[in-house]
């Protein structure tokens, strides 16, 4: 029997690391026809272009995991393609700061693991920090100098461009035929019904659902977690980036402040669960979707586990006194007046059945496909190579 194809490889979800494996592939194999469906109507809609568009140094993740090889590697290689390409972009180190003798050990913890990475990291005390952030207070600080900011959504939108891949958009996949000898055959929203040697799932915030729609299961689900941003009525406060010590039993990062690109300083994010796979805000609420979250079971484990920390976060949301609060223990200068409301973001929370929150980036392997299971924060600043090692793994699936 012979099958024609509509392209080599199919890429579902047109964010940063959707469009980036576009990329990887026609940079490696010149020829690959790929095309992207993007629900949208255009790229990074959602994690990719709601983010305080950080370049993260990869100091706070473990030696050897996918999150430190690539973090590591892919902010030089970010730094590098934005200043190529003419997109807005930043080297300006982060202040990372303890306000408690107890956060103490985990900063020094984080010096020697930057060492084991190769960062440039710089130990500061209290007069040290302020030669940084005059209006930052706290114990003792580290500078990791390798730390930026850049606009993804405008390096999402080149790679779109670079990779010579087709970009359909308003294309949601809603069905999936998957023959392991002989490919994959997607329909979308609009009845188009396209064929390929390859599928490779970066849905991002739908992940898990594209997963299930090939006939896999995932082995995790997303569970939502809106990350909640101010915006500083008083830029001047702030000079760069200032971040917390962050809590290792936890994913996210804390309470931070963040001088984007243009000028404005963005405050946040808190994470608090979210009623809907796209609630940026308390009024969107999907009943499906949030059916399906409360469904599983490691979402009722999460929540008897952590919700001390749950309680925190959701005390934050809904009072802005108490968030001003948390931002008063890195800045003490900032009043509630100061902080104006801005979008929010969603991150797209692998959890696996027993509760356990994703550590890493998880890119599993299936008959004809790749999915990528889990790609939150810093997959933006790990984009191009993450983009390369889905790649590597999907061109052995067109040959055979």
């Amino acid at each position: 029997m012979t099958t024609t194809y509509d392209c080599d490889v199919l890429v579902v979800g047109g964010g940063i690391v959707g469009l980036s494996t576009a990329y990887a592939l026609t940079q490696a194999s010149p020829g690959t026809r790929v095309v992207v469906l993007e629900k949208e109507s255009g790229p990074a809609r959602h994690q990719t272009g709601r983010n305080s568009g950080v370049i993260h140094s990869g100091i706070y993740y473990r030696p050897g995991s996918l999150k430190a090889r690539f973090a590591v590697r892919g902010a030089a290689e970010m730094v590098e393609f934005c200043a190529r390409h003419g997109i807005a972009h930043e080297v300006t180190g982060k202040l990372i700061v303890a306000t408690e003798r107890a956060e103490l050990p985990r900063l020094h913890a984080l010096v020697q693991r930057g060492r084991e990475h190769g960062i440039p990291v710089r130990e500061l005390g209290p007069a040290q920090i302020a030669e940084y952030e005059p209006e930052v207070r706290g114990l003792a600080a580290i500078h990791v100098g390798t730390t930026g900011v850049c606009d993804y959504a405008a390096v999402a939108a080149r790679l779109a461009e670079l990779s010579g891949a087709e970009v359909r958009y308003g294309a949601e996949v809603v069905r999936i035929d998957r023959r392991p000898a002989l490919g994959v055959a997607v329909r979308t929203a609009d009845g188009t019904v396209l064929r390929a040697r390859a599928l490779v799932n970066c849905a991002g915030l739908h992940c898990d659902r594209v997963a299930l729609l090939a006939g896999d299961d995932p082995g995790v689900r997303i569970v939502p977690f809106r990350g909640e941003y101010y915006e500083l009525a008083r830029p001047g406060l702030v000079k760069g980036l200032v971040y917390p010590v962050p809590d290792p039993a936890f994913p996210f990062l804390g309470v931070h402040l963040t001088r984007g690109v243009d000028g404005s300083v963005h405050v946040g994010p808190n994470a608090v669960p979210a009623a809907a796979r796209e609630g940026y805000d308390w009024r969107t609420v999907r009943p499906r979707e949030l059916a399906g979250t409360l469904a599983w079971p490691g979402t009722w484990r999460i929540a008897r586990r952590h919700w001390r920390y749950g309680a925190g976060e959701l005390h934050r949301s809904l009072s802005k006194h108490a968030f001003t609060d948390a931002v008063r223990r890195l800045l003490p200068a900032v009043e509630a007046a100061d902080l104006r409301p801005t979008p929010a973001g969603v991150r797209a929370q692998a959890v696996l059945r027993d509760g356990t929150l994703v550590d890493d980036f998880l890119i599993r392997e299936a008959p004809r496909t790749i999915h990528v299971l889990n790609a939150p924060s810093p997959a933006a600043t790990a984009s191009l190579p993450i983009g390369r090692e889905i790649a590597d793994r999907v061109r052995p699936l067109l040959t055979t």
